[in-house]
């Protein structure tokens, strides 16, 4: 099924990462002729940004609303494009989530700062959360990437595309989504596997020669499993990867996109406890965190 970018929405902090964010969802929406909406948030107790303590926040909460559409006319002031501005007050995740799902977005474009370890733990992710409560796709740029020239966008259009396959559900959803920005962009779609040995005890538990020939005929299955997910017709606008790959599902994905220059990764949420999430993270999570390019990350609809 063709998925079709109508309303963009970036979020911006106006942090240092903001004009690359900002400069991606131009070039989204002048490529897709999509409706462009900058999203900011006034969180009223973290409000540095905005130059001055906060003692009365309602005397305050106009000026700070001006002060951020300001910023974004300055920001978007060469850019070309018809955009809307959209500053509201509150929680950062819930805003931006309630707003995506009032104009109907298709796609919500961020960077996130990278936060890990213990940091991480105590306070949390934007990003992270937006990721399991948007009712579109999220495209994460990391901290890292984001600074630099927006006028060069070097992964824009996303010319090699890899998608995490593990068969579930969401993993499809994401699927369905890269084929057709490859489509699209007429790119290289990688459909990637990892065979995690965990899963597989039994199997080496095997003799050899069997244990062998159970591997090359599961790999041989999974291969072909690939290999069919793509229509036949699809074949004429994109170059078709696909790759079997043994080990964490995290660690290999990125290894696999720094050593082909991959522009975008393309994976579904898979749903986890908040205890296991904040102690341990998804391998979304973790991609978003590590990876060597933007990541489009998929909740299930």
């Amino acid at each position: 099924m063709r998925r079709q970018f109508r309303n963009i929405f970036c979020a911006t902090d106006f942090s240092e990462f903001a004009d690359v964010v900002l400069a991606y969802g131009v070039a989204m929406a002048k490529r897709f002729e999509a409706n462009l909406y900058i999203c900011h948030v006034v969180d009223l107790p973290t409000v540095s940004a905005y130059g001055e303590a906060v003692f009365d926040p309602i005397e305050y909460q106009q000026r700070f609303m001006e002060t951020a559409r300001r910023e974004i006319d300055r920001m978007l002031g060469d850019s070309q494009v018809q955009y809307q501005p959209l500053v509201t007050i509150g929680n950062t995740t819930d805003e931006i989530s309630r707003l995506a799902k009032e104009y109907i977005a298709d796609l919500v474009i961020t960077a996130t700062h990278g936060r890990s370890g213990l940091k991480r733990f105590f306070l949390g992710s934007v990003t992270e959360r937006l990721m399991r409560t948007l009712p579109c796709p999220l495209l994460v740029l990391r901290g890292s990437e984001a600074v630099g020239d927006k006028s060069s966008l070097k992964q824009f259009p996303f010319k090699k595309i890899l998608v995490g396959c593990d068969f579930s559900a969401d993993s499809d959803l994401a699927f369905e989504y890269s084929l057709s920005m490859a489509q699209e962009f007429e790119s290289e779609l990688h459909l990637v596997h990892v065979v995690e040995p965990s899963g597989y005890k039994d199997l080496f538990k095997l003799p050899q020669e069997s244990g062998e020939k159970f591997k090359q005929d599961l790999y041989d299955m999974i291969k072909e499993k690939l290999n069919a997910m793509v229509p036949k017709e699809a074949l004429a606008w994109i170059k078709l990867q696909t790759k079997l790959l043994v080990g964490k599902p995290y660690a290999e994905l990125i290894r696999y996109g720094e050593m082909n220059d991959i522009d975008m990764i393309a994976l579904g949420i898979r749903g986890h406890g908040m205890v296991e999430e904040l102690l341990v993270g998804s391998t979304t999570d973790r991609v978003i965190r590590q990876s060597p390019c933007p990541v489009l990350s998929i909740c299930p609809e």
